[in-house]
C-alpha cells in the first residue's frame, strides 16, 4: 500500500466510526449532566432534598467506578460490538425508567444503575480507538470525543432546563 492509500484508509475509518461515538458520547454525557437540570422540576414535584440529590448523584459514579474497568478488559477481550451493544441498551431502559421514580431510594437506585450500565463506555472506547487509530492519530479522534462534552452541556441546557421557552413541554407531560 502507498501512503496515499494509507492516508484514504485512515480516512475512511475516521469517517465511519468518529461521528457515532462522538454522537454517543455526547448522548452519555448529556445524561449524566440531565439530572442537574431535572432537580429542578424533580426537587418540587417529588420533594427531594439537596441530599437526596447528592447521594443521587454520588451513587451513579460509585456504579460507574465499579465497573469501569473491568468494563474497558471487555471490550479488549469480548467485543466492542457486543459489550457497547449492551452498554447502550441496559443505559437506555434504566435511563427511561428513571421517568418512574417516586421516592429517594428508587432515584439512588436508578442512578447506581444508570452507573453500573454505562461504565466501561468511555474507557472501551479509549480501547476500541487503539484497534482503528495509530499513537500518532489516536490524539485527534480522542479529542473529537472530549469536544462532545461542551457541547452535550450547549446543546442540553436549554432543551431541558425549566426556562420560560422550554414550560410548553413540560405543560402537556
Amino acid at each position: 500500500m502507498t501512503a496515499e492509500q494509507i492516508a484514504a484508509l485512515r480516512r475512511k475509518v475516521a469517517w465511519r466510526i468518529l461521528p457515532l461515538v462522538i454522537l454517543l458520547y455526547l448522548i452519555a454525557y448529556l445524561d449524566r449532566a440531565n439530572v442537574g437540570f431535572a432537580k429542578l422540576r424533580m426537587g418540587q414535584d417529588l420533594g427531594f432534598s439537596e441530599e437526596t440529590f447528592g447521594l443521587g448523584i454520588g451513587r451513579f459514579f460509585i456504579g460507574y467506578l465499579l465497573l469501569d474497568v473491568p468494563g474497558a478488559l471487555l471490550v479488549e477481550h469480548w467485543s466492542a460490538r457486543k459489550w457497547f451493544s449492551r452498554i447502550l441498551l441496559t443505559w437506555g431502559v434504566i435511563s427511561a425508567g428513571t421517568a418512574f421514580v417516586e421516592t429517594p431510594g428508587q432515584f439512588n437506585a436508578a442512578r447506581f444503575l444508570l452507573g453500573v450500565a454505562e461504565a466501561g463506555f468511555f474507557p472501551g472506547i479509549i480501547v476500541y480507538f487503539t484497534h482503528w487509530f495509530p499513537a500518532a492519530l489516536r490524539g485527534r479522534a480522542l479529542s473529537g470525543l472530549i469536544v462532545a462534552v461542551p457541547v452535550s452541556l450547549a446543546v442540553g441546557a436549554p432543551t431541558t432546563s425549566d426556562s420560560p421557552q422550554n414550560r410548553h413541554f413540560t405543560a402537556a407531560a
